[in-house]
């Protein structure tokens, strides 16, 4: 008998994790992108396998589930970058430092990989880090992987087998239950349609575009760089103090006890995130706006400030910052991991992991065919 075919739109992480489940289940994936490669939020983030911030319960759940999923993930892919380097969130004042105990003493903690260590310890563990600072916490479980590259080697593993096809520069312009109709007037016939286009549920026209008009999705604005090579290995990937903030991990009672945040820290929604490249390039960032219409032009100030920050931790300069860019991805409003909803027969829209994208998409795409096709 023929397989069953699904086609899927959206070339980001999201999409390539639901092909790469569909082709291991047996299906033919029609694999659709807008752009001639993807280049919007899947590829202006960190490539963080972030554990440590994820919330309790369910969602950290869903975030170790992924984690050893991505390691599978790049034992068949050759080129993902992944690496289960850890991470360290570093407390310099107090009130951070009893937060972290706080969140360390929990008992999703082990789970976690947290382990408390002071700033010695921290500089043992990461040599690199020779500002100053009390010490830090340090989560075993967190990973990195190269967002430049990662799609890439996915669909490289992807095209060995028959049942994948890559259609770039293919924007769809009608969706039905059968299938999908590109610009071009091609016609994708389908058993099942996965629409996994993140912050372009707008462009979506018809029956589908008016249910999802108001669903609980909003879009936020980043502010990202990245330096030139530099001459010191970071061991781990790095956070600051006001990560805490953001972070639904540590959403703890000892987070009313941290001092209030600077003017551009609560303005901007800004923490620092330092991950390096295997080129040795370090991508640093970000901020959080989420009132549109976002402006076009990004602020220097808020560089300036991210640049100041990690260099504090760092102890040492910065090499020239060679890339600046912003990204906008779309999270869920109502507390949800992230939107998935069938909105006709045999389509589907998978969208809004926000910040947790590069995260979740594997154990996310796994619930998904779950649920599609059990």
């Amino acid at each position: 008998m023929d397989a069953p075919r699904v086609v899927i739109v959206g070339g980001g992480i999201t999409g390539t994790m639901h092909a790469l489940w569909a082709v291991h289940r047996g299906w033919d994936v029609v694999h659709l992108e807008a752009d001639p490669a993807p280049r919007r939020a899947s590829v202006r983030n960190f490539g963080l396998v972030w554990v440590s911030g994820r919330a309790a319960g369910r969602e950290l759940e869903l975030a170790l589930r992924a984690r050893e999923l991505w390691a599978s993930v790049a034992e068949q892919a050759n080129g993902t970058g992944f690496r289960p380097h850890g991470s360290l969130t570093i407390a310099r004042e107090p009130g951070e430092w009893a937060l972290m105990e706080e969140a360390a003493s929990r008992p999703d903690a082990s789970a976690r990989g947290f382990e408390l260590l002071g700033d010695d310890e921290v500089r043992r563990v990461n040599p690199a880090l020779r500002g100053e600072f009390l010490g830090g916490l340090y989560c075993r479980k967190d990973a990195i992987v190269e967002p430049s590259s990662v799609l890439g080697a996915i669909r490289a593993h992807l095209d060995l087998s028959a049942h994948y096809e890559f259609h770039p520069s293919s924007h769809v312009v009608e969706v039905t239950s059968s299938g999908v109709v590109d610009h071009q007037g091609h016609s994708h016939p389908a058993d099942v349609v996965l629409l996994c286009i993140g912050d372009r549920l707008s462009d979506l026209g018809g029956t589908i575009g008016r249910e999802l008009a108001n669903a609980p999705l909003r879009k936020c604005r980043l502010h990202m760089m990245q330096t030139a090579p530099a001459a010191e290995r970071l061991s781990t990937s790095v956070a600051d103090g006001d990560s805490l903030r953001y972070y639904p991990a540590f959403d703890l009672s000892g987070r009313s006890a941290l001092p209030p945040p600077r003017a551009i820290t609560e303005a901007a929604g800004m923490q620092l995130l330092l991950v390096q490249r295997l080129d040795g390039a370090l991508t640093i960032g970000d901020t959080h706006h989420y009132d549109q219409p976002f402006d076009f032009a990004v602020d220097e100030t808020l560089y300036d400030d991210l640049r100041s920050r990690a260099e504090g931790i760092l102890g040492w300069t910065l090499p020239p910052v060679v890339r600046r860019w912003s990204g906008v991805y779309t999270g869920t409003t109502d507390g949800s991991i992230c939107f998935r909803r069938q909105v006709e027969k045999n389509v589907w829209v998978v969208t809004g992991p926000a910040g947790r994208g590069m995260t979740l998409s594997p154990a996310i795409a796994e619930e998904t065919w779950k649920e599609v096709a059990p």
